[in-house]
């Protein structure tokens, strides 16, 4: 599968480490530009490409950066994708630890990726927005081991969740539906689920004890 990475930091580099491990045509990019990533490059195999090139030809585009340098994407993002391609956004608003009040999140009631998918102008699946960078390449396990991690993933478009959780099954990580990008909102910082390293049941319970009021911590 070809796969696009938006984003070289902790989850981007590690996706990009696993998904050319499993035999993915991976192309990645950062702000900074491809000649900053010829040591990931060199380690992984990976294609190093300009922003606007990391969506050419992509079945899946991962994006992962900080929430605040979503609108700075370039317009055109996708043009160029495959046919049906699927958006993972693992982002996260963190507006005094780094990207600043968000007016359309925290007094229009959006959710982080809602928000995401508008600047986007295309569906997302949330996915990985909780998991320790390390456990990407840790913690993978077979099918069915009693210690697999389940990850929650949340989107509208139901082809492209499925697409995404067979994705994260590859990688070894088991997951759970944790319904569409309104309810998203369940898995982002300080609740329950987020950061949690446990198996589907305790994940479902997870998102279902989750409250959608901001912690004091997590409002601008």
């Amino acid at each position: 599968m070809k796969i696009g990475i938006i984003g070289a930091g902790n989850i981007g580099g590690n996706l990009t480490r696993r998904l050319t491990s499993l035999g993915h045509e991976v192309s990645v990019a950062n702000s900074r530009g491809p000649e900053t990533l010829s040591a990931l490059a060199e380690e992984t195999g990976a294609t190093p490409v300009t922003v606007a090139d990391a969506a050419r030809g992509a079945e899946i585009v991962v994006v992962t950066v900080p929430l605040k340098n979503v609108p700075d994407l370039p317009a055109g993002l996708f043009d160029g994708a495959a046919e049906g391609f699927a958006v993972i956004d693992t982002g996260n608003y963190y507006p005094k630890q780094r990207d600043g009040r968000i007016a359309a999140i925290e007094d229009e009631g959006l959710t982080e990726s809602r928000w995401t998918q508008n600047h986007l102008g295309h569906p997302v699946v949330k996915a990985f927005n909780g998991t320790y960078a390390d456990d990407i390449l840790d913690k993978p396990r077979p099918a069915g081991a009693p210690d697999r991690i389940a990850v929650p993933v949340a989107g509208d478009d139901e082809a492209a969740k499925k697409a995404v959780r067979d994705l994260i099954d590859e990688l070894g990580f088991d997951t759970v539906d944790a319904g569409g990008i309104d309810e998203s909102w369940r898995q982002q910082p300080d609740t329950p689920v987020y950061g949690l390293r446990v198996g589907v049941a305790a994940v479902t319970q997870a998102l279902a004890e989750a409250s959608p009021e901001r912690t004091a911590d997590f409002r601008g």
